[in-house]
């Protein structure tokens, strides 16, 4: 099972995501899991995860969450996707990633 961490300043918005990233991947039979968290609660488990996305909120954090997730792909989501809540668009990227 691949891991995705989804990271946000509070971990509000980015749970709304990570429902339509679990509806998207069950649709398509991927076992996957998808969490959120905050920058500070993620920073425990960010070397255990496949991938860490970053909201478009933090993506100034981007280098500093590369720094910490070691050999772990860290990717900003896409803002136009995060707006719009493209939990398949947004899955769809990170699994390629992953590969």
């Amino acid at each position: 099972m691949k891991k995705i961490l989804l990271v946000c300043n509070a971990g509000m918005s980015t749970s709304m995501l990570v429902a339509k990233m679990k509806k998207a991947a069950e649709a398509k039979g991927i076992d996957v899991s998808i969490e959120a968290k905050s920058l500070s609660e993620a920073k425990h488990e960010i070397t255990e995860v496949d991938i860490v996305l970053l909201g478009p909120q933090i993506r100034y954090e981007l280098n500093n969450v590369k720094n910490m997730a070691g050999n772990v792909p860290v990717e900003a989501i896409d803002m136009k996707d995060y707006g719009t809540m493209n939990g398949e668009k947004v899955l769809a990227h990170a699994m390629e990633v992953i590969g």
